[in-house]
């Protein structure tokens, strides 16, 4: 540390207070960003496998544990607690009973892939909850759950986009 050369009593501080990225003073409102997405599940291992098939890279040593975070591509994270852990800070806390508000959607480099992979998903005991179709904003679109019944849309542009051809979704599957 150096003296600061304020000559009024102040103590000296150090070069890299003095440098450091400017913080906002107490009572000051900050900007919050976006930082984690967390999904609570009642099986991990099932979400994990689930999540895997949807390009997310997660170590298969995780299946067993209570919470597990993955990075994903621009800095976020995705993370994943089982029930209990929820339990454990939030005792009232009980399973939905309804749909969910959030849902993840998924990119697909194309049309073709929207297709296999809902076929793919779906032939391997997941519920497909939309059948892939041409929406009219342009896109190939499908929805189907993940192990706890959350929606998780597929989606690519669409051969179709901007023609007649497009369609209306199919009827959701049982």
């Amino acid at each position: 540390m150096r003296p600061c050369g304020h000559g009024d009593g102040r103590p000296p501080v150090s070069d890299s207070f003095k440098t450091g990225r400017a913080r906002p003073a107490y009572g000051e409102l900050m900007t919050p960003r976006l930082d984690m997405i967390g999904i609570v599940v009642s099986d991990m291992a099932a979400s994990l496998a689930f999540y895997r098939r949807l390009g997310i890279d997660v170590p298969a040593a995780a299946d067993s544990q209570p919470h597990v975070e993955a990075a994903l591509p621009g800095g976020q994270r995705i993370g994943w607690d089982t029930e209990e852990v929820i339990r454990s800070f939030d005792p009232s806390w009980t399973r939905p009973t309804t749909d969910g508000r959030v849902g993840l959607a998924f990119l697909c480099d194309s049309p073709a892939e929207v297709d296999s992979l809902y076929a793919e998903l779906t032939e391997t005991g997941h519920t497909g909850h939309l059948k892939p179709w041409d929406a009219f904003w342009g896109q190939r679109y499908a929805v189907v759950l993940d192990p706890d019944g959350s929606g998780i849309s597929l989606f690519a542009a669409s051969r179709t986009a901007g023609t007649a051809e497009a369609s209306e979704p199919a009827s959701p599957t049982a």
